[in-house]
């Protein structure tokens, strides 16, 4: 047992009696000649006793440490004040004129999906699905929808303590009914109805086998061996259709959407991180009695044990790039892709010439993103730009790609783009740094589109007027310029007083573009913070060229970036080392980490939220979704876990394999469990300590697992502490384990509150930030 006196607790910020975590030295793995100890490979069983006792002690000093922190009273009431407000998702429209949509009255810990005949005055909106029906914690969340062509059904995921395993439960619409069966072991799939709302497609994996796993959401072995099915109404899941798998490929991923004339299958398959995939499809007409007489004849091959699969076309058979389904008419295809176009481009081919017969429809631009395409009015498509990092949305014309209209936005982020081909009139949300919220509605049916505000969200008590956005460009190490984003309250002297928090993220093609924050508005405001963003190789934000630009084996692109982002906020008096924080998430969390590593002098305080930290070892452990902290569940393409990048083995595309010895060689000069020093030995002694740091994980997190975060943590309080008698590291190494929680998808409007309310508490107090009332 691991355990701690608390007596004397809470103490000041520079005593901490850190539990002495047992260190077998006697694990080591040998790479490529190469010696690497690995003295808390114990930390990677989670449900051993001692790895439990180890939370349970790490819980405890937490706890005396955010006691001491006096903001945290503060932070609680203005958050709960800010985030009571009511908030909505774009709708989307099913059937005639059935529109769907997710509101929250304001501290509601799930938001609830309702349904709605009509906007016209008098329309009522009607309580379809509550999710905080479902547990009295909170614990169980809403992470997927698809509602039937007719809206006759309601094909839901439901997710528990935020692990990434999904069981689909089905509503009959009209009375609301509950059909009996559930569906099993679903993770990274689609929920995709076919158009006589017979059933649906989904993927899910083999159901492990009897004692194999106790509690779906811990486990840390890997996902293999992912399977297509067809779920018929009324029917067990034992009898579903297996549409596809690919035993030699263990670890491909399969999802599948209907086309928009219900005629087709379109199969995406992935492997790795990278924007790629193969993409099959079938035509349903030509089964012979449609799915149903393909699943009888299934049935006499005995189980599946030689089943037949579903005749399915490959249209692309490699993973050289991205495909995207966008609309069809007839056997003719357009598609989204970045096929010999990193910034990417809409194309089109004729699926009875597929050789010869693909051209372009919208080429790829010189400058700009090209992020989405939406078919609307018969043959329109609303595409959005990425343009430096900010939002432009164009009406084309989805024949010839020519231009037709420029839709007048702010400077922002546009999400969730709602459109039906057959409509006139769509929707999009629309938020920024100082925008809380705005749908639009938009009416190509006129001569000039019409937009109107449909819905805006109100933050009582929030004045834009007081703040300010802007947008910098930072020179890199190598010279290369780093968008980054700077709010804060206007006319603040550059005298370097400034608290500042510094967020990044950097890899899997991901953007971090503009959006609104209660939390960072109320540091702005009651802690005086100046809030960043910088935009650093690895992401999206560029095209695939400034991806690639920040992974494999120019990873530390990303760290060079983010340190020169810093070093700028400091140089023109922002801020300082003692008052700037670094935070980021998942790959944002292996950012700050090896930040931390590499100049632990430049920084007063690290958030790392669960990062992927054993860079050696990151492999062999569970997939699951890897992305940024705001999540939101994406309603018109139905994905279970809305956009995201895999993790575990699926990781090897971003980041390279220890198992390859050039790989191993990229990865060990930046692994932060394998990258801790003393940096007052480093440096040539002096004063300099890493920054007071929190690392935060959760014990359901099946993405980047918590061992991850567990043995940095031992790995820090034992090389920077507790291995000497009288440490020069005075600032504190703590963690914030969340308990029933998962990556953080799915969590409850009280635990995102509470978990702001520690790490942004215990970030006021070491930097010495005083509460502004």
């Amino acid at each position: 047992m691991i355990s701690i006196d608390m007596g004397s607790l809470p103490l000041p910020l520079n005593q901490y009696p850190y539990p002495n975590a047992r260190r077998d030295n006697s694990v080591v793995d040998h790479f490529h000649g190469i010696t690497i100890p690995d003295p808390y490979r114990w930390l990677e069983d989670p449900d051993a006793q001692e790895v439990k006792d180890f939370v349970h002690s790490q819980l405890q000093l937490t706890d005396s440490v955010l006691e001491s922190c006096a903001a945290r009273p503060n932070l609680r009431h203005k958050l709960t004040n800010l985030f009571d407000h009511p908030h909505y998702t774009v709708p989307f429209r099913r059937s005639h004129n059935t529109y769907f949509y997710f509101h929250n009255s304001g501290l509601q810990p799930h938001s609830v999906l309702y349904m709605q005949n009509g906007f016209h005055a008098g329309a009522q909106p009607h309580l379809l699905l509550d999710p905080n029906a479902l547990s009295p914690d909170g614990s169980v969340s809403l992470t997927a929808v698809s509602v039937s062509q007719h809206a006759d059904f309601l094909a839901y995921g439901l997710s528990s303590s935020g692990t990434d395993w999904v069981t689909i439960n089905i509503m009959r619409i009209q009375d609301k009914h509950l059909l009996p069966h559930t569906l099993s072991w679903v993770k990274f799939s689609s929920i995709s109805w076919t158009h006589d709302t017979k059933g649906f497609f989904y993927s899910r994996y083999p159901a492990p086998k009897e004692g194999q796993l106790v509690d779906a959401g811990t486990e840390t072995n890997t996902n293999l061996y992912h399977e297509l099915y067809y779920h018929f109404l009324g029917t067990d899941q034992s009898q579903d259709i297996l549409c596809w798998r690919d035993p030699q490929n263990p670890e491909y991923r399969f999802r599948a959407s209907v086309s928009d004339d219900g005629r087709y299958i379109i199969m995406y398959i992935e492997q790795g991180c990278d924007p790629v995939n193969k993409l099959y499809y079938c035509d349903m007409s030509e089964l012979t009695n449609g799915l149903q007489g393909f699943g009888n004849k299934q049935e006499e091959e005995d189980a599946h044990a030689h089943a037949t699969m579903l005749p399915f076309v490959k249209l692309v058979d490699t993973f050289d790039a991205q495909f995207h389904y966008i609309a069809n008419d007839d056997t003719l295809f357009t598609f989204l892709t970045n096929k010999n176009a990193p910034k990417y481009k809409l194309v089109r081919v004729d699926l009875k010439e597929p050789i010869n017969s693909w051209f372009d429809v919208i080429h790829e631009s010189e400058r700009d993103v090209l992020e989405s395409a939406c078919a609307v009015n018969g043959n329109q498509v609303i595409v959005s730009y990425l343009s430096d990092v900010k939002y432009v949305v164009q009406v084309r014309d989805l024949e010839t790609g020519c231009l037709q209209h420029h839709l007048p936005i702010d400077i922002g982020t546009v999400n969730g783009i709602s459109t039906r081909r057959q409509d006139s009139v769509f929707f999009f949300g629309f938020s920024s740094f100082l925008s809380p919220g705005i749908v639009y509605q938009c009416d190509l049916g006129t001569q000039a589109p019409v937009i109107k505000v449909f819905r805006e969200i109100v933050v009582p008590g929030f004045d834009r007027s007081q703040f300010h956005a802007n947008q910098v460009f930072v020179a890199s190490k190598d010279g290369t310029k780093i968008p980054m984003f700077i709010v804060a309250r206007k006319d603040i002297s550059l005298d370097g007083s400034h608290p500042c928090l510094l967020y990044g993220y950097g890899g899997f093609n991901v953007s971090v573009t503009p959006c609104f924050s209660v939390s960072r508005i109320v540091l702005a405001r009651h802690l005086g913070c100046v809030l960043c963003i910088a935009n650093i190789r690895g992401g999206g934000e560029y095209g695939e060229e400034w991806h690639k630009a920040g992974s494999l084996a120019k990873k530390q692109n990303c760290f060079d970036d983010f340190i020169s982002a810093a070093e700028y906020l400091v140089s023109v008096g922002y801020t300082q080392p003692a008052k700037l924080c670094i935070e980021g998430g998942s790959n944002g969390g292996l950012l700050v980490a090896a930040c931390i590593n590499q100049r632990p002098d430049l920084f007063g305080c690290a958030l790392a939220h669960v990062g992927v930290m054993d860079m050696l070892r990151f492999h062999k452990f569970t997939i699951g979704l890897f992305r940024v902290l705001l999540l939101y569940i994406c309603i018109t393409i139905s994905f279970i876990s809305g956009r995201g990048y895999y993790s575990g083995h699926a990781w090897t595309s971003e980041f390279g394999c220890s198992e390859k010895e050039e790989e191993f060689h990229w990865l060990i000069k930046y692994s932060p469990l394998h990258n801790v020093r003393r940096p007052w030995e480093e440096f040539g002694g002096g004063s300099i300590q890493y920054p007071s740091t929190m690392l935060l994980t959760a014990d359901h997190d099946d993405r980047v697992v918590p061992l991850h975060s567990l043995k940095l943590l031992a790995t820090m309080q034992y090389v920077l502490s507790t291995s000497m008698k009288q440490s020069p590291q005075t600032n504190p190494v703590i963690a914030r384990i969340e308990c029933k929680a998962g990556h953080g998808a799915g969590r409850s409007m009280q635990k995102i509150i509470e978990e702001a309310v520690d790490r942004y508490g215990f970030m006021a107090k070491v930097l010495e930030a005083h509460w502004i009332e």
